[in-house]
């Protein structure tokens, strides 16, 4: 059985199982194989008749098909088996001894077993004969031994990458350091593997390069405002040089940005000046507010009172109407009572008690008073003037006195 020795320098170890009769020596030790200079094993002298099993050591640049021939081929007797699984993993060593194979995961590289088993979202590239044969799908895979070898493993699950800590220079001279994570995906195997040497790597180098680049084109105050747009950015670059490499960047996110004390220094200052400018801003404005308030307050105040006002106005106007209107038509119905009362029997005689009344009360109330008015020439007849005012009120009296 095949493997690699502790000290990983390439020397491969193979137990045979071997039995053949040869005479004793002289001195009946059993010196068993030496190895010569091309790593062939050289078989001592004076074996002993009996099965044993040689530890044969044997270098890099050495075939399994020789040794098997130089033991059939070395003297009668020899007879060695060799099982499927040791066979192929024999030639898998010798093939690997030659150099070591790029391994994108931290398990190592599968083996050649003839029947494999490859896990979901994985990837292996096969190899025959050196070239590049096929890559694996996931399931149940067949491969031919000894001529058949799995080169590469990818995994075609999302990576998460983080990017180290990297200084850049913005457009307005500030040094910032800044670092950030990748979230990429492998899109084709094919290219990942024989595309790139390191493919992580590359982009990690190019994420850097790229961030740097699209840093020098921005200020620092946009490099804060402006963080998804950079982020954007960064992930078509990536996206358009890591093409051909068969890697695709989902997204890139900014972690940390640091900035130098002296700068940081200053944007406190600015900070600090900002707010105490949007206070004073804010309280001119709430004075603003308070006066506006203020005056539209008498404004409507005023509008309101003289709504009532006028309101008043009409309302005392409308009732003023009506008094009229009403001491008229009680005046007319008053009037038509009259008339209708004088048509009647001993009318005039009312009439003039009436007029009489009205006479003597109109002459106490001037007699209380200290007015200039006009009298009648004969103001202690009552009769007479009884007369005149009737003479007064009948129309057509009056029109034959003056024919």
């Amino acid at each position: 059985m095949l493997a690699r020795s502790a000290r990983g320098t390439g020397t491969l170890l193979l137990r045979v199982r071997a039995r053949q009769r040869f005479p004793k020596g002289r001195d009946g030790d059993h010196p068993g194989p030496q190895l010569g200079r091309s790593g062939i094993p050289t078989l001592g002298e004076g074996w002993g008749q009996r099965s044993w099993a040689p530890r044969v050591f044997l270098s890099e640049d050495f075939e399994g098909r020789g040794l098997v021939r130089y033991l059939q081929d070395r003297g009668a007797g020899w007879r060695v088996t060799w099982d499927l699984c040791s066979l192929s993993s024999f030639f898998q060593g010798c093939l690997q001894a030659s150099g070591r194979a790029p391994r994108r995961a931290s398990s190592g590289l599968p083996r050649n077993t003839v029947v494999l088993f490859v896990p979901q979202q994985e990837a292996w590239v096969v190899e025959r004969m050196g070239r590049f044969h096929r890559i694996l799908e996931p399931g149940l895979n067949i491969l031919i031994p000894v001529l058949d070898r799995i080169r590469y493993v990818q995994s075609l699950k999302e990576i998460v990458i983080n990017v180290p800590e990297q200084s850049a220079v913005t457009l307005d001279n500030v040094t910032l350091q800044i670092d950030g994570v990748l979230y990429l995906r492998i899109m084709d195997p094919y290219k990942a593997s024989y595309g790139v040497e390191d493919p992580e790597y590359a982009v990690t180098q190019l994420a850097q390069t790229t961030m740097r680049s699209e840093l020098g084109k921005l200020s620092l105050d946009k490099v804060f405002r402006e963080r998804e747009s950079l982020n954007a950015s960064i992930v078509d670059a990536i996206n358009q040089a890591a093409d051909c490499w068969g890697i695709r960047c989902l997204r890139y996110e900014i972690k940390d940005i640091h900035v130098p004390p002296r700068v940081k220094e200053s944007m406190q200052m600015q900070v600090e000046a900002e707010r105490r400018k949007r206070a004073t801003v804010l309280e001119s404005e709430g004075t603003r507010e308070s006066a506006i308030n203020v005056a539209e307050g008498k404004k409507q105040a005023q509008i309101l009172a003289s709504e009532a006002d006028k309101a008043e106005q009409i309302n005392q106007a409308a009732g003023e109407a009506s008094a009229v209107l009403a001491k008229a038509k009680a005046k007319a119905e008053a009037i038509q009572i009259l008339a209708a009362a004088l048509t009647q029997h001993n009318g005039d005689a009312a009439a003039s008690l009436t007029v009489a009344e009205q006479y003597v009360s109109a002459f106490s109330k001037l007699a209380k008073d200290s007015n200039t008015i006009l009298l009648p020439s004969n103001p202690g007849d009552v009769t007479s003037m009884v007369a005149q005012v009737r003479s007064s009120d009948d129309p057509a009296q009056s029109t034959s006195a003056r024919d």
